[in-house]
């Protein structure tokens, strides 16, 4: 094997993942700040923070016929000058539209991962596969870790006296700064993908059998490379000979051979989102503000949330190929759902008072002086509080000093909330995050693997979107107790469900789990 070739070409694509990382949690620290500077209500915040997830399922009906039309390394190009016209259009925005408009052009781009994912499962060998492709979930958990650290970074700067600083416009052009971290990693990795080579598999399904040749012999022995080619061309034979049309794609994964894997893939897409975890990651600060630790030690805490993704990501990649898929994705969602309880627990115990000390914190702004009004009443309930302040000092004034105010009047559990989301935060990275993709370059036959990655990422993806619309809201009006109540829920359920449905895939090629798919579906029949 010229491992040096295939290590090379994986790492290159796989640069993706890190670009989504970036985009995806940058806009985490900008919330705040654009929420004062556009006047946004929760949904409109909602619809800045998840446009790309709203653009990323439009992206995902083309994204199966461009991959089997034009090739995954094309498509992926594209992907690559959609990421970066995205982010300086993102940072140049005038306005709330233009800006969800940016944000939208850069959710078309999310497709990354699925292509991403289909290319490296085609050109990795069997043996390394898992590691390969978790390798795009690596690199999401390092874009995601720097872009926390990069905003807590720009937020400290922006409170400086530098020179520099104010020439730059840091200090009063702060979120602007942070989206602009996105376009230099946006132009390398879109110069770097024309050093790729195409996918053999999708040369063979064009009848370009000798460039599959080649590019084969790039990376293996001849008589390897001569052996793979004869058998991707065997199993193509026997399904069609070429890639199958939408339709008849549908009709094999939900009414032929693979439809026990469609159910797998299915079970694994909405569960890998509706437990929470873009909520998490795309409000971090957030989410750390309402266990009421201040705004500085939010944007401190999710760059240690960025720490523990990058650790646990790593670890499974080490383990994957050694233990498996199934323990990965079986234990690893039981570990989430408990963690996920744990946060329950914590929110659902606290208590939210302004007494003498509260007010002593908050009496340097005399904006909040009517909140002495409130002295003295307790609120078992996140949801009534927030309710009171805004009935007090007005919704913009609440919204505006949230954070401070949490910070004085909260007594809750704090530690177990951190802890839980800490816990949670490595549960997924160290199983449904990572094995995902995995077991999406796996468990689909190679004539409609070009359709079904896709599709199914288009289901993670609307469930993401959903999440991510509507956190603000539910913050508001369900609270954060019932929030992570609902998502422990789902968790339970998908555990369930993938510990009945699941095989092991490790160190079997596509064709070999194509047949085991096969043979389950015959004896059902």
């Amino acid at each position: 094997m010229n491992t040096r070739q295939i290590f090379t070409n994986a790492i290159i694509v796989a640069l993706g993942g890190f670009v989504f990382g970036l985009d995806a949690a940058l806009i985490s620290g900008t919330v705040k700040f654009i929420s004062t500077e556009f006047g946004l209500g929760d949904l409109e915040i909602g619809a800045v923070v998840s446009a790309p997830g709203f653009g990323v399922l439009f992206a995902l009906l083309v994204t199966g016929h461009l991959c089997n039309k034009f090739g995954r390394r094309t498509t992926l190009i594209l992907i690559a000058f959609l990421y970066l016209f995205s982010a300086v259009f993102s940072v140049m925005a005038y306005s709330f539209e233009t800006l969800v408009a940016a944000r939208f052009i850069g959710g078309l781009a999310f497709t990354s991962l699925s292509v991403a994912a289909m290319y490296i499962g085609e050109v990795a060998p069997p043996k390394w596969r898992g590691k390969l492709v978790s390798m795009i979930q690596i690199n999401i958990v390092v874009g995601l870790s720097c872009a926390y650290f990069a905003n807590y970074g720009i937020v400290q700067l922006s409170k400086s006296a530098l020179p520099w600083v104010q020439a730059l416009a840091i200090d009063t052009e702060t979120w602007r700064w942070m989206l602009a971290v996105e376009i230099v990693p946006a132009v390398l990795w879109f110069i770097l993908l024309f050093k790729v080579p195409r996918s053999p598999r999708w040369l063979v399904m064009q009848g370009r059998d000798e460039e599959a040749f080649a590019v084969m012999k790039s990376m293996m022995p001849e008589t390897q490379a001569n052996q793979e080619l004869s058998e991707i061309k065997r199993t193509l034979a026997a399904e069609g000979g070429s890639s199958a049309t939408l339709k008849e794609s549908f009709k094999i994964l939900f009414s032929g051979p693979a439809k026990t894997a469609a159910l797998v893939g299915f079970t694994i897409a909405v569960v890998q989102q509706i437990t929470g975890i873009n909520a998490i990651m795309f409000y971090a600060p957030t989410v750390f503000e309402q266990v009421g630790i201040g705004s500085d030690a939010a944007f401190f805490q999710a760059a240690i949330i960025g720490l523990i993704s990058l650790f646990f990501t790593a670890l499974a990649i080490t383990l994957i190929d050694k233990i498996g898929r199934r323990p990965l994705i079986i234990w690893g969602l039981a570990w989430a759902a408990l963690s996920l309880f744990a946060c329950y627990l914590g929110f659902d115990s606290a208590v939210y008072e302004i007494n003498v000390d509260a007010l002593a914190q908050l009496n340097t702004n005399h904006e909040l002086g009517a909140l002495k009004s409130l002295e003295g009443i307790i609120y078992h309930s996140d949801i009534s509080f927030k309710n009171a302040l805004q009935q007090t000092i007005g919704s913009g004034l609440a919204k505006e000093f949230e954070s401070e105010i949490l910070q004085a009047s909260t007594t809750m559990n704090s530690m177990l909330v951190l802890v839980g989301i800490s816990s949670f935060i490595a549960a997924f990275h160290f199983s449904i995050g990572p094995v995902m993709w995995v077991l999406f370059s796996e468990i689909f036959p190679t004539r409609v693997r070009g359709i079904a990655i896709p599709v199914f990422a288009l289901i993670a993806s609307l469930v993401s979107y959903l999440v991510q619309q509507f956190f603000p809201w539910q913050l508001s009006n369900m609270g954060a107790a019932d929030i992570f109540l609902f998502y422990t829920i789902c968790g339970v359920v998908g555990f369930i469900v993938l510990f009945k449905l699941m095989p092991e895939t490790k160190n079997k090629t596509i064709e070999e789990i194509e047949a085991y798919f096969a043979s389950k579906q015959l004896a059902k029949g």
